[in-house]
């Protein structure tokens, strides 16, 4: 926005939405914070995929809240995925 000129400064941002980006930055840097103590504590062939398996989580909430589709090409994506999650467990 700042490269096109259509950053209306912090003034033009809403609290709310400010709130959200603070809180979110705080949820992402906790979980890093877990992932990493989670990579000391086990292997990573074992954390990095339970860590994607948020994959299935994502597809629900993103429908359930956000009122995406449930699409077949949604399902099967995932579904691969975690397969693929799945086949690194193993």
């Amino acid at each position: 926005m700042w490269a096109r000129g259509e950053w209306p400064g912090w003034a033009g941002i809403p609290h709310k939405t400010l709130w959200f980006l603070l809180l979110s930055g705080l949820a992402t840097g906790l979980s890093w914070l877990c992932y990493f103590r989670a990579l000391q504590l086990g292997p990573a062939s074992l954390v990095a995929p339970i860590d994607k398996s948020g994959l299935v989580l994502i597809l629900i909430f993103s429908t359930v809240f956000l009122g995406e589709p449930f699409t077949w090409q949604a399902v099967l994506g995932t579904s691969l995925m975690v397969s693929g999650t799945l086949i690194l467990l193993r």
